[in-house]
């Protein structure tokens, strides 16, 4: 968690100057990414929410993503993890949305990606969003790499 930490308190350092503020829609990274931001102290200056949105009932209950518009779109790829992290930054009313959507593993998921997929999307002033595959099966390690993963995105979108 150290690693996730030094990226979440440049973050939260950025944010802080800036007077911007942040939501986070996650799956496979099970809480990581938020926990990393809300670490940092002052962090009810800059993280406005963020849910753990792991089945299709958290989709349609925390996002408010109807079924109608996943048509075309299936989880755990790059144009849902945009959805979600525009959903997630328009219903906070926040300057930026981040998002992450994975298999972490032992096994892939039922769309045929392997263990170790992961989708990253952010959302605000600049936006991002990338597949990321560690090729490993140790959900554990997937789950830290792609918080890792979401957070550096992010720190690579607030640029300096």
């Amino acid at each position: 968690m150290s690693d996730l930490n030094a990226l979440a308190e440049q973050i939260a350092e950025r944010l802080k100057t800036r007077g911007e503020t942040i939501a986070v829609a996650e799956s496979s990274a099970g809480g990581l990414i938020s926990a990393a931001l809300l670490a940092v102290p002052g962090a009810s200056a800059y993280f406005l929410g963020g849910a753990v949105v792991y089945t299709r009932q958290a989709r349609r209950a925390l996002l408010s993503i109807p079924d109608a518009a996943m048509k075309g779109i299936r989880s755990a790829s790059e144009p849902y993890a945009a959805l979600a992290a525009r959903t997630v930054k328009d219903q906070h009313g926040a300057t930026w949305g981040l998002s992450e959507t994975g298999a972490t593993g032992p096994s892939g998921n039922r769309y045929g990606d392997p263990a170790g997929h992961a989708c990253i999307g952010v959302a605000g002033p600049s936006e991002r969003v990338l597949t990321l595959e560690t090729g490993s099966s140790d959900r554990r390690a997937n789950m830290q790499a792609f918080a890792a993963k979401a957070l550096a995105t992010l720190l690579e979108a607030l640029g300096r």
